[in-house]
């Protein structure tokens, strides 16, 4: 994951407050989000869900969408929901249980 900027970082920050309510981390943490765009105002999350066809796609995308409007530089928001590559537990942040 590369900050660019300190809206990036501010993207980044803002994303850690979605929690995945059926494991209870945040998405980051969990390795979902995948890659943040910036250009002109205009942020794109590029992320994914443990499985195709999850019961909480609209939950997170709903979340990002609510953490992003807290960040004042963003005045629009691309979601991009990729499956490429897969998500498996081995993304997730090696110290997730101990935080």
């Amino acid at each position: 994951m590369t900050i660019a900027s300190g809206t990036e970082a501010e993207i980044w920050k803002a994303l850690r407050l979605v929690i995945d309510p059926e494991i209870g981390l945040d998405i980051v943490t969990l390795g979902l989000v995948y890659g943040v765009e910036l250009a002109d105002g205009r942020a794109r999350v590029i992320f994914t869900l443990t499985t195709p066809g999850c019961p909480m796609e609209a939950i997170i995308e709903q979340g990002i969408r609510d953490a992003i409007a807290f960040v004042p530089a963003v005045t629009a928001l691309d979601l991009s929901l990729v499956w490429d590559p897969a998500w498996h537990s081995g993304m997730i942040a090696g110290d997730a249980w101990t935080r």
